[in-house]
């Protein structure tokens, strides 16, 4: 095994037994719908590599972040929160490349992109 794949290793198990440590979990998310309401985005959500429709529930400090203000439908994100009845308590948050998704979330996100590139767009000129 080469020194790459055990610092690989390492660091995430150091990325899990943090994420763990608070509490909180780790999830991936592909907003699944246009947002209206910034505090409670429809996603598809991967817990566990188990995908799921769920609401993020954004707090007052994720609602302040720039890039949460400017989220918009396909966008994909890494996030650290908690599992809710009213959905994904979001403690924090990174929006990150589709193709970093688990593979549960990436076929939804290019069908996504696809959708949005078809329909969405041309209404923006």
């Amino acid at each position: 095994m080469s020194l790459l794949h055990i610092l690989f290793g390492l660091m995430m198990m150091g990325t899990a037994s943090l994420a763990q440590a608070g509490g909180e979990i780790l999830a991936f998310a592909v907003v699944s719908e246009v947002p209206k309401d910034k505090a409670r985005i429809s996603a598809k959500v991967s817990l566990n590599d188990i995908v799921s429709d769920m609401k993020l529930l954004a707090s007052e400090t994720i609602l302040n972040n720039l890039i949460w203000k400017k989220l918009e439908i396909c966008h994909a994100m890494k996030m650290e929160g908690y599992k809710v009845a009213e959905g994904f308590q979001i403690v924090s948050v990174h929006v990150i490349d589709a193709g970093m998704l688990p593979m549960s979330l990436q076929s939804f996100a290019g069908d996504c992109l696809i959708k949005k590139a078809i329909e969405i767009a041309p209404m923006v000129d």
